[in-house]
């Protein structure tokens, strides 16, 4: 579906005779409020994007249509990870007088090229973007409209003003493995990456790698593994290696899932932990002073993240002047998986 922009903001009757459906159809797929088959979905969203349509803010305004709603997107709602984060978020909003939607734009999604997503203008008064859930281009468009974004946990695009909120990952990761190094003599030490792209996981593995080239230590390709941040995929990962006899003495994890996952994997091949091979991980979840052996790992501020990003839309939305990047810091904490006895 192609179309001749001019200057003239679409409104959703131009939306309607593009897409060849009444207005009441275009109406129902914005707003959710009635089904609407797949195929005329598809043919509204194209049209949407084909003309940049939003509703207007000043329509919205005399419509009533102030939502004191802010929306939250993420890739899912599992691990231990997500809890604390979107407790921060909820009770942000709730002291500020907002409700929450949350929605999980799941991989299927994004692969069929959804282009309407559920929550925006309509529904909510801003977005929470977690990493890499909306695209530079969909940022973009939303930026353009003057509606209100937060990033968490991703640097925001260099041509757009949008404020982020983040961790300090590359100097806790060097703090861990550092200790590792300096305190129980480890020279194979192993990294289980997060995601490919993901942020987080990038500068994660360059405190690694500074901390081995600082201490003299060379880098070795085949001590990188996926860990996915993902305990099922890490252990199967370390699984391989001891299969494979590759040999290491210990393990720095992405996260303090793939932690669990990693030592689950000696465990199960007879290793000792931390006796035989020192695991540490990032994030200090609940369960990581619960474990045995309880985790040593890099603490990460998540729920006050939450609260920090909410509470910064929330200004946004209330026209307020807000910081550009709130960089939180992590602090190493030591217990018994690294050879430690605390």
């Amino acid at each position: 579906m192609t179309v001749q922009r001019s200057l003239k903001r679409a409104t959703i009757s131009d939306v309607a005779r593009l897409a060849g459906v009444s207005i009441a159809t275009v109406s129902r797929v914005l707003n959710g409020t009635a089904p609407v088959a797949e195929e005329t979905m598809s043919q509204v969203n194209q049209a949407i994007a084909a003309l940049d349509y939003a509703p207007h803010a000043a329509a919205r305004t005399l419509a009533g249509r102030r939502t004191d709603t802010i929306g939250l997107l993420l890739p899912e709602i599992s691990g231990a990870f997500y809890s604390p984060l979107i407790h921060g978020i909820e009770s942000s909003a709730r002291e500020a007088g907002f409700d929450l939607l949350i929605h999980t734009t799941a991989d299927r999604f994004r692969e069929r090229g959804r282009i309407q997503l559920p929550l925006d203008e309509h529904n909510t008064d801003g977005l929470l973007v977690f990493t890499d859930r909306l695209s530079d281009a969909e940022l973009a468009r939303f930026s353009g409209r003057g509606f209100p974004l937060v990033l968490l946990y991703r640097t925001a695009p260099p041509t757009l003003d949008i404020p982020v909120v983040t961790l300090e990952n590359k100097a806790g990761a060097r703090s861990v493995v550092e200790h590792l190094i300096v305190e129980h003599g480890c020279r194979r030490i192993a990294f289980l990456a997060g995601p490919s792209g993901n942020e987080d996981s990038c500068w994660r593995e360059a405190g690694y790698l500074e901390a081995l080239r600082v201490h003299g230590i060379d880098d070795d390709p085949a001590l990188h593994g996926p860990g996915e941040f993902d305990s099922e995929q890490a252990r199967a990962v370390v699984a391989q290696w001891l299969g494979q006899g590759v040999s290491f003495d210990a393990i720095f994890a992405g996260d303090d899932d793939a932690a669990m996952g990693s030592i689950q994997a000696l465990t199960q091949a007879g290793l000792r932990v931390p006796e035989d091979v020192a695991v540490v991980g990032f994030d200090d979840v609940l369960l990581a002073g619960l474990m045995v052996p309880r985790l040593t790992t890099v603490r990460a501020p998540i729920e006050t993240a939450g609260r920090q990003a909410a509470r910064l839309l929330i200004s946004l939305i209330q026209g307020e002047e807000v910081e550009r990047l709130v960089l939180l810091p992590t602090e190493l904490v030591i217990r018994q998986s690294c050879g430690c006895d605390r």
